[in-house]
C-alpha cells in the first residue's frame, strides 16, 4: 500500500529542499523504493536529488498532441501517451523520479493535470512512499491531481507572515475537502532557537499533529545554492537528523 506524502508551501521557503532531504531519509531508513513527484513547473527537484529529467509529463503531452495532429501516431493517443510518461520516468538507486513540467499553453493545467492524476494513482501502487513536491500554494491539490495524501507537510519559513500563511493554506485544503491523515507544520531556516509564538498558535489554530522548527544551517544553504544533490549531504547535519526525526513518525 502507498504512502503518499505531499509536501507544501509559499515559494521560497525550502519545500523542493526537504523534499530532497525527506527522500535521502526515507532511503535510509529502508522504506523504498521511492517514487518523487515533481509537481512545480519550475522543476528543480531533479538536481537536488543528483539526477537529470530529459523528459516531463508536460513534454510527453505536447509530443503525443503533435503526434496526433499529424496523423501519423500509429497507436491509439492514451497508449501513446501512457508510453511517453513511462519514457519519462527516470530511474535511480532507490528511488525513480517524474515532473510534471510546464503547463499547457498560458496558465492552462488542464489536460497535463488529468495526465498527472492518472500517472500518480497507476504508479503509486508500485511504490510504497511517494513524496510529491508541490509547487506554491496547493494549487496542484486544489486542482485534485490528488485527492487524499496520508501526510500533508506545510513549510513556511520564520517570520510571523510566513506563518500565518500556514493557516491560511490549512484553510484551503479544509474548503477543498482534502482528507489526511497527518499534518505537520514545518517551520524552516530559523535563527532562533526559541519556537516562535505564532508557530505556537498555527498549530492551535491548524490542529497539526506535529511542529518542526528546522534552524538555518550553513551546509544546506551551500547545497541549496550550488544545485548540490541533498543525497550527499552528510549525514551528521543537524537538519537532515530533524528530518530523519519525522520520517520515523511516518
Amino acid at each position: 500500500m502507498s504512502h503518499l506524502i505531499a509536501i507544501s508551501g509559499k515559494g521560497g521557503v525550502g519545500k523542493t529542499t526537504i523534499s530532497a532531504m525527506l527522500i535521502k531519509q526515507l532511503l535510509a531508513a529502508g522504506k523504498k523504493p521511492v517514487l518523487a513527484i515533481d509537481a512545480d513547473p519550475n522543476s528543480c527537484l531533479d538536481m537536488a536529488l543528483g539526477v537529470t529529467v530529459t523528459t516531463s509529463v508536460g513534454t510527453a503531452r505536447e509530443e503525443v498532441r503533435d503526434k496526433t495532429q499529424a496523423g501519423d501516431a500509429g497507436i491509439s493517443k492514451t497508449e501513446m501517451l501512457h508510453m511517453k510518461i513511462a519514457e519519462s520516468l527516470v530511474e535511480s538507486n532507490g528511488f525513480d523520479m517524474i515532473s510534471m513540467g510546464r503547463p499547457e499553453g498560458a496558465g492552462c493545467y488542464c489536460y497535463a493535470n488529468s495526465v498527472l492524476k492518472t500517472v500518480i494513482q497507476e504508479l503509486s501502487n508500485q511504490y510504497p512512499y511517494v513524496v510529491l513536491d508541490n509547487e506554491a500554494g496547493l494549487e496542484n491539490l486544489s486542482r485534485r491531481i490528488v485527492a487524499d495524501v496520508d501526510v500533508l507537510v506545510l513549510v513556511s519559513d520564520a517570520s510571523n507572515a510566513g506563518i500565518r500563511t500556514l493557516e491560511r493554506l490549512h484553510a484551503l485544503a479544509v474548503e477543498m475537502k482534502l482528507k489526511y491523515q497527518k499534518l505537520i507544520l514545518v517551520i524552516n531556516r530559523m535563527r532562533d532557537t526559541q519556537t516562535p509564538a505564532a508557530a505556537e498558535e498555527a498549530v492551535l489554530a491548524t490542529g497539526a499533529d506535529e511542529l518542526y522548527c528546522l534552524p538555518y544551517d550553513s551546509e544546506v544553504a551551500e547545497f541549496a545554492e550550488g544545485s548540490r544533490s541533498f543525497l550527499e549531504i552528510s549525514d551528521q547535519n543537524v537538519v537532515l537528523g530533524m528530518i530523519g526525526d519525522l520520517v520515523k513518525g511516518l
